[in-house]
């Protein structure tokens, strides 16, 4: 699927650098060629000859010491595809804010080819605030993100920082230069938790973020898609339609007055299963005591859309507290052709976080358990999940 295709291999200065080696084998036998660009501290974990005898072109790892007279713009034009793998924190740190003083980085920089970034760090690292904040700045730049992974680490540790595997690297690299895979194709996808309004101040909420909305509607505009994003959560950076919403009952009427124009629908929003029967006008008051308080079911979204004529391409998100025993039921009674499930319980993944792990369950109640994944990786995999079902169906 590369053959033919121009490929800069950044290596960047941690200890998985020595997995640039088998990777750019993997993307030679596939038919690429690769030219590499290395840091001064990459070279202190794989040789640059290594590299060289490789690849059959001797890496860059100096923006000063090499024959040609800009060797970072040279590569940057060159390519067709850039992958950083290893990213250090440190170097996603630099590129998050346009800093270029490393060969590494000035190529990026340079380069208007698509950039696949695979992060290589310890746990505490990967988790640090200012890490998660570099990497939600990268994806809404538009560079593509594999990894990491949960797994061993340096020094004997383990846990999620861990650089994804040569092979899942090429995958990913695969998917970003695949000929737009949702060229033409109509997509809806909703975010975000409703609010149902129990008076003019509070309502009845989740602690949805609609993160995991924000990067599928995001990963599917990359893709070549019209996307229309309907939200409870403002959205940037986004080639996106966007439709804010707030209530359940104001996300149905967007989302069935879309649904029949729409190749695929992908309902990711948290919406509320009931709502106050009666809105207070004025303001409860502490005061008068508690309220009593009647619930009414609030519009079923997604049986809507699987009644939708025509219908799309259905896919539904479930969230669990534990197993995914009632998601396996939904998926075979709510007419969806793909169900994503995430546990709610387990800490670190859904909601507000930056990662999540999912389950995916088609409607014979086959399941697929992933691993836990950067949003944006999961958007990813998922839509490259849809596009094979539909291509099935």
């Amino acid at each position: 699927m590369l053959s033919g295709r121009r490929i800069v291999l950044g290596i960047t200065g941690g200890v998985a650098a020595y997995k640039a080696a088998p990777l750019t084998r993997l993307l030679i036998e596939d038919g690429a060629e690769v030219k590499v660009v290395m840091t001064f501290s990459a070279s202190k974990f794989i040789g640059l000859q290594t590299m060289a005898a490789i690849t059959g072109h001797p890496p860059v790892s100096d923006l000063f010491g090499a024959t040609a007279v800009s060797p970072h713009t040279e590569l940057a034009r060159w390519a067709d595809a850039v992958v950083v793998a290893p990213a250090t924190a440190g170097f996603m740190a630099r590129l998050a804010t346009g800093q270029s003083d490393d060969a590494v980085s000035a190529t990026v920089v340079a380069s208007q080819a698509p950039v696949l970034i695979a992060p290589a760090m310890h746990t505490e690292m990967w988790e640090h605030p200012a890490t998660q904040r570099n990497i939600t700045t990268l994806a809404g730049d538009g560079y593509h993100l594999a990894g990491p992974v949960d797994g061993p680490l340096a020094g004997g540790d383990s846990g999620m920082g861990r650089m994804a595997e040569p092979e899942a690297i090429v995958e990913a690299l695969q998917a970003m230069l695949s000929p737009g895979d949702l060229e033409g194709l109509k997509v809806l996808v909703t975010s975000g938790g409703t609010r149902e309004a129990i008076d003019p101040v509070r309502y009845l909420g989740n602690r949805s973020s609609g993160k995991m909305g924000a990067a599928l509607a995001a990963e599917a505009a990359a893709r070549g898609a019209s996307v229309t994003l309907v939200t409870t959560v403002p959205a940037a950076g986004i080639d996106a339609e966007l439709v804010l919403v707030e209530s359940a009952e104001e996300m149905a009427t967007a989302v069935w007055s879309l649904a029949s124009a729409t190749d695929v629908a992908v309902l990711a929003a948290a919406v509320a299963d009931f709502r106050p029967k009666a809105v207070s006008e004025p303001k409860l008051r502490r005061a008068d005591g508690p309220p009593d308080m009647v619930l009414e079911p609030t519009p079923d979204i997604l049986e809507g859309v699987a009644n939708a004529e025509p219908r799309p391409f259905l896919v539904g998100f479930a969230a669990e507290a534990g197993p995914a025993d009632g998601a396996i039921a939904k998926a075979k009674s709510k007419g969806v052709d793909l169900l994503v499930a995430n546990d709610i319980t387990e800490v670190g993944v859904g909601f507000g976080s930056d990662d999540n792990r999912v389950t995916l369950i088609t409607p014979d109640g086959s399941v697929d358990a992933w691993d836990v994944l950067p949003k944006r990786e999961v958007a990813r995999r998922l839509w490259g999940r849809i596009v094979e079902l539909r291509a099935k169906s």
